[in-house]
């Protein structure tokens, strides 16, 4: 019965009504109960698609949602689109024509569009450390009492007196004067470190709040550059060819209106033109001769000795300007007149954006000297200038520790009874925060005068005179690396100052507020596209990586004061101790003893060594994977190009043959 059964089985796959089959009884049991099985099959399967479904079609009405909320998306839209990424799907029918900034339809492209999404990203790390530090430091300093006022002016100690404030009668010119120098009122004040009073909870909620904040940083920068580097990777592969994807499938048929039309076919135009210039430029280099490589290889090292004559002559400058200020701070003259004090005051700041003015044109003038291509020169002017930038705040830095240790030389007599140049600088924390604070609002008043002084009149200029003196200004562009190079080396210093000055970051908020809405103004008022553009890899990963190296570079000298300099003695949360450090040591002996010996345990070798091994051997295993991952596809891309020979030569053949047979 069971063999009858199993037979009709094979002769009838098809499911049908089991009364209608010419099967014994227990055949065409079998048939329903297998018809029930797969119904019961089907209908879970359905559910569960279902259901994967409806959860997916939630993800993407939250991650809209999400999106929404984000600042200034229309204003992004408007300027750059969204652009279509990898496994993006096209809009629905007509989305694209009523509105075509939805799909790659803005302004000024992608490039102008990657600077205010970095401001708006930038924007969000300050807010972040805003609540941050109003609520690990400001709250924490009220909830334990009114904090005490600053020293009286007779109060001294063996290492000095400290008397901040003014005093007397002050004028509106001296107050205008304290609030762009971040002295008078501002100096004892929630603005600066010294104000902080050494309260024991204080001290530990000060110090935790500034590893938190650069811990926060830290993370979501390197989200922000994985993501960037994985559309790096995708975008530069060569998986695709050069030219046949950009001629046949870079062309959006959902744009409308002249101007996104012709941005669009700027675009392409260019990055046909990059591509043919790197290919002219390679088939040049590979018939170079010996001599004229030799040639070329000498004009790139002068050029490169020109470059770090340059460079060394900007950071000697830089460390001129600050060892003659602090000099000149405590002359007389100095002191008594309010304009030359406040000239003295900014002199770092005023030499420091004098050189970011001026070098970067320089860079641009001789980087075709060196016969790279476009893409190559454009990665050499942003290294230059970003070595400029940070290398040159880091001189400054330099300079102040070394007025700060007496040059290192803890015998000298300046230095030799607290550890620190307590004559010249009594509260040394509060002037590197003065510094960084003068460093922000000196690029924020540079940045308005470019603004209200060359870039609106250029403008007017250009439209009110037609002839040669309105093609001399002509229409200026928005250049993207120079305003991204800008705002890192904005946010790198606030990521200095942070410490010494905790509201910072408050007041970065304030300024790239209005930074967004000038730039918008200027952008849309006063500014063409850009003819020329750069690729996908400085947008998502060339840029977050200087973000990154701007943090490290941070790192150094907030670390280097907490751990290596004697803090003030006359003022601040770690006044008394002989490091700021040392209040976390204190702060654990003061815990359970369970407590203390765990985590003194995670400062020992027996918990760093098993956490290094166990940390190569994923370093090891993830390097492994990848190289696995690398070789099958090289191997894949083989594949491919084997394929498209073989294809080449069957379509020669065929057409030999079909020749053949019309001679015939």
């Amino acid at each position: 019965m069971q063999t009858s059964a199993d037979a009709a089985h094979e002769e009838q796959p098809e499911p049908g009504a089991s009364r209608e089959l010419p099967w014994p009884m227990a055949a065409r049991r079998a048939h329903r109960e297998r018809l029930a099985r797969d119904r019961v099959a089907q209908g879970a399967g359905a559910t569960g698609a279902q259901w994967t479904r409806l959860i997916r079609r939630s993800k993407e009405k939250v991650r809209e949602g999400l999106r929404s909320l984000q600042p200034w998306a229309w204003t992004l839209k408007r300027i750059g689109g969204l652009g279509r990424k990898c496994g993006a799907e096209p809009p629905r029918s007509g989305e694209a024509g009523r509105d075509p900034r939805l799909w790659g339809g803005g302004q000024f492209g992608a490039g102008t569009e990657s600077y205010f999404s970095l401001l708006r990203f930038l924007l969000l790390l300050n807010v972040l450390a805003s609540v941050l530090t109003a609520c690990m430091v400001l709250l924490p300093t009220w909830l334990e009492g009114t904090p005490p006022g600053p020293p009286a002016p007779n109060a001294s100690s063996p290492c000095g007196s400290y008397n901040p404030g003014s005093h007397g009668l002050v004028t509106f010119a001296t107050e205008l004067f304290n609030l762009l120098s971040g002295e008078g009122f501002l100096e004892w004040s929630p603005l600066f470190y010294g104000f902080y009073p050494p309260r024991p909870r204080l001290t530990i909620t000060y110090l935790c709040a500034a590893f938190a904040i650069g811990l926060l940083y830290l993370l979501l920068i390197l989200h922000r550059s994985v993501s960037g580097l994985k559309q790096t990777l995708l975008a530069e592969s060569e998986a695709l060819t050069r030219y046949s994807h950009r001629v046949f499938s870079a062309w959006n048929f959902g744009l409308s209106g002249e101007v996104h039309v012709r941005l669009r076919q700027r675009l392409i135009l260019y990055e046909l033109q990059v591509e043919l210039e790197e290919a002219r430029v390679r088939r040049k280099a590979a018939v170079r001769t010996l001599g004229q490589q030799a040639r070329l290889w000498s004009v790139r090292l002068l050029v490169n000795l020109v470059v770090l004559a340059l460079l060394g002559a900007a950071f000697y400058g830089v460390y001129w300007a600050t060892k003659t200020t602090v000099e000149l701070q405590n002359k007389p003259l100095i002191q008594r007149t309010p304009v030359l004090k406040l000239v003295v005051d900014y002199l770092p700041s005023i030499f420091i954006s004098v050189v970011n003015f001026v070098l970067p044109p320089v860079f641009k003038l001789i980087a075709p000297l060196e016969g790279y291509t476009r893409s190559r020169q454009i990665v050499f002017i942003l290294l230059r200038t970003v070595s400029l930038r940070l290398v040159s705040l880091l001189v400054l830095l330099v300079s102040l520790w070394s007025k700060i240790t007496c040059g290192g030389d803890a015998e000298d007599n300046k230095c030799k009874t607290c550890g620190y140049n307590y004559q010249e600088l009594p509260c040394w924390e509060t002037r590197l925060g003065q510094e960084m604070y003068k460093l922000l609002l000196f690029d924020l008043l540079t940045g308005l005068a470019v603004i209200l002084l060359i870039q609106f009149p250029r403008k007017l200029l250009c439209g009110l005179c037609p002839g040669a003196l309105g093609r001399f200004a002509r229409t200026q562009e928005f250049q993207v690396p120079d305003e991204v190079l800008g705002l890192i080396y904005a946010q790198t210093v606030v990521w200095v100052g942070s410490f010494f000055c905790p509201l910072l970051p408050l007041l970065n908020t304030v300024k790239f507020l209005l930074l967004f809405y000038l730039k918008k103004i200027t952008l849309f008022s006063t500014c063409s596209p850009a003819s020329r553009t750069f690729r996908a890899s400085t947008v998502n990963f060339f840029f977050p990586l200087v973000l990154l190296l701007g943090l490290a570079i941070s790192a150094v000298p907030v670390l280097y004061s907490i751990f290596l300099i004697p803090p003030s003695k006359l003022c601040g949360p770690f006044r008394g101790q002989s490091s700021i450090w040392v209040a976390i040591p204190e702060s654990i002996c003061k815990l359970p003893q369970m407590a203390q010996n765990f985590l003194f345990f995670l400062g020992t070798q027996a918990f760093a060594v098993p956490l290094l091994l166990i940390s190569s051997i994923l370093m090891a295993y993830t390097v492994a994977l990848a190289n696995s991952y690398g070789r099958l596809i090289s191997e894949l891309k083989r594949q491919i190009q084997t394929e498209a020979q073989n294809k080449v030569f069957l379509a020669q053949r065929a057409v030999a043959l079909s020749s053949a047979d019309r001679t015939l």
